[in-house]
């Protein structure tokens, strides 16, 4: 008797210790950020918050979810516009988890997803705007491709924060195209400022000349400044000046008849 005593507590205390070993793997730790699905016996029995919590093992098991902001990479995309003008875009998807278990019952790979739904809808989207639309309204064209995205990935428990499109490449000839109509249009606005501003001086001055018609003085120390910027040193004119008095003389001795 004593013998299958001494056996049996032999086979108790290791028992007891693997017991305990294996319900102590059962305690489970989640951080603040994270969130856990835990099924039992194959069905979905409950989420698991931050701090510790307990599996049962070998009759459950679980699935750690991370609910931060997730930022995942859309490859560069070959779309044709609205227009048949043929362009590459690359874009960035921000989303997060909002229901644990819709992201772990409802799809198998929740980025691999989003990432490959973001880039058809992308392309379709390209293809249904022109190349002017596309370059001058990034923002809104990101928007209305985030509110398509989101509305799509909402039954899988993830909630999209925000898109944006980083790059779009355009052809080479194109991009040289673009630039000879860039210079175009700044020469053309040249042009009409310059129209623009010599309609400015006219107007001024036949303003001024009304006023020098009515002020002989004015018109004489207008002329004496004009004179005065003409620098020797940047110009080879000599100017002789001579007085008024003389040309007036002149002027009344060619009307004599030149002393008749």
């Amino acid at each position: 008797m004593s013998v299958l005593l001494a056996i049996l507590g032999m086979l108790l205390v290791p028992g007891v210790v693997i017991f305990g070993l294996v319900a102590l793997a059962g305690i489970k730790q989640l951080w603040e950020y994270e969130k856990g699905v835990k099924f039992r016996l194959g069905r979905y029995h409950s989420q698991m918050g931050p701090g510790l919590n307990y599996v049962i093992p070998f009759i459950e098991k679980w699935v750690r979810i991370d609910t931060r902001i997730f930022t995942v990479d859309i490859p560069n995309q070959d779309v044709i516009t609205k227009d048949n003008i043929p362009a590459n875009i690359n874009a960035v998807i921000y989303f997060k988890v909002k229901n644990p278990e819709k992201s772990v019952l409802a799809v198998r790979d929740y980025h691999y997803a989003i990432s490959k739904y973001a880039q058809t809808s992308l392309r379709n989207m390209a293809g249904e705007v022109t190349l002017d639309e596309l370059l001058s309204q990034r923002d809104s064209i990101a928007k209305k491709l985030e509110q398509i995205v989101d509305e799509a990935t909402n039954p899988w428990g993830l909630d999209v924060t925000g898109i944006e499109l980083q790059d779009i490449q355009l052809p080479e000839m194109l991009r040289r195209t673009m630039a000879k109509q860039a210079e175009a249009e700044r020469e053309k606005r040249a042009v009409i400022i310059k129209a623009e501003g010599e309609v400015a001086a006219a107007v001024n001055l036949s303003k001024a000349a009304a006023k020098y018609k009515n002020a002989e003085a004015a018109l004489f120390l207008r002329t004496l400044e004009t004179i005065n910027h003409l620098s020797p040193e940047k110009s080879k004119t000599n100017i002789y000046a001579i007085p008024v008095e003389v040309l007036r003389a002149v002027e009344k001795y060619s009307e004599d008849g030149g002393g008749k």
